[in-house]
């Protein structure tokens, strides 16, 4: 069957078309994207404006056109962060459900976390042992850590990009003072994160899911050993740490021009970097893999799995 997984960030709203069968591999064949940034349409009060509900609105009722042009036979469609946090959000949910014709599923920062982990459990397969993850959205940053499908600790805290953006580097390129004050911000916001990862075996595999880190990683990593595919990149720490002020240094419009940052990322992408620096020097981690599958991966596996479980027998 052809399913559509439509994924309502804070970012983006992104949909994915994999066909899909009982106990196999999910193949996609269509993956569609549109660039909100929704945390630039947020009122003081937290809500979403009307301008911003209508952008919203109008990228579903896109995503549901190309879903019903590729033949979907099922769509699953979730909203995370800013969608979940905004002060409006139950109206929000009710328009994107007009427009869906459908119930929307709101997932919560620890089920976005256990969701992604079981994708790149997946995507690395039961020999990678302990796994340490790292995925930053829009409007949060997910860790989970397990030697499982499912991770024994998830964590979301509010570090995504864009809301980081938002916060603390409105100003076009940011200033040192600012890149400071969400260098503590992050670190203060997870330290509390390590202490509770603390008792985690040490992972065999540190792995990063979202687009922000594999955007970070080809421009500031390099191919696993063994694979020339950018699918299988590594980022150090060192290397990411040394490229915070060159990318900071330069303005948004320019950062496209660099490798791996798409036009989608330019503003968010020196947050995300400064974040996830933070974030591994936490939880004492050197460098990371990146996995090329995530959230919309992790809700198609679980699907596919309850498919599995229901088919009758041969």
């Amino acid at each position: 069957m052809r399913l559509g997984v439509l994924d309502i960030g804070s970012n983006t709203v992104h949909l994915l078309v994999a066909d899909v069968r009982p106990g196999g591999r999910p193949l996609a064949t269509t993956s569609r994207r549109t660039v909100l940034r929704l945390m630039r349409y947020l009122d003081p009060d937290g809500s979403i404006t009307e301008e911003g509900v209508r952008a919203l609105v109008a990228a579903v009722a896109e995503a549901c056109a190309v879903a019903a042009s590729e033949g979907v036979d099922e769509l699953l469609a979730t909203a995370t962060s800013a969608v979940r946090e905004a002060s409006n959000g139950v109206e929000v949910i009710a328009r994107i459900e007009e427009v869906l014709g459908q119930s929307l599923e709101v997932l919560g920062g620890e089920t976005e976390a256990r969701f992604t982990f079981l994708a790149v459990r997946r995507w690395l397969g039961w020999a990678a042992g302990q796994i340490l993850l790292f995925d930053i959205g829009g409007g949060s940053l997910e860790v989970a850590a397990g030697s499982d499908e499912l991770p024994d600790a998830a964590e979301s805290v509010p570090l995504g990009a864009g809301r980081m953006t938002v916060q603390f580097l409105p100003e076009d390129p940011p200033g040192p003072d600012a890149l400071d004050a969400l260098r503590q911000h992050a670190a203060r916001t997870l330290l509390p994160v390590a202490e509770r990862f603390a008792s985690q075996p040490r992972p065999d595999h540190v792995v990063g899911s979202s687009k922000a880190i594999r955007s970070l990683a080809k421009l500031a990593g390099y191919p696993a050993p063994g694979w020339s595919s950018i699918e299988r990149m590594v980022l150090p720490r060192r290397e990411l740490k040394a490229w915070i002020p060159r990318l900071a240094r330069i303005p948004a419009e320019t950062r496209q021009e660099l490798p791996g940052i798409t036009a989608d990322r330019t503003f968010q992408i020196v947050a995300a970097a400064v974040v996830l620096n933070q974030a591994m020097k936490a939880l004492d981690v050197e460098e990371l893999e990146v996995s090329p599958w995530a959230l919309r991966e992790g809700v198609l596996l679980r699907y596919i799995e309850s498919l599995s479980w229901n088919a009758p027998a041969a």
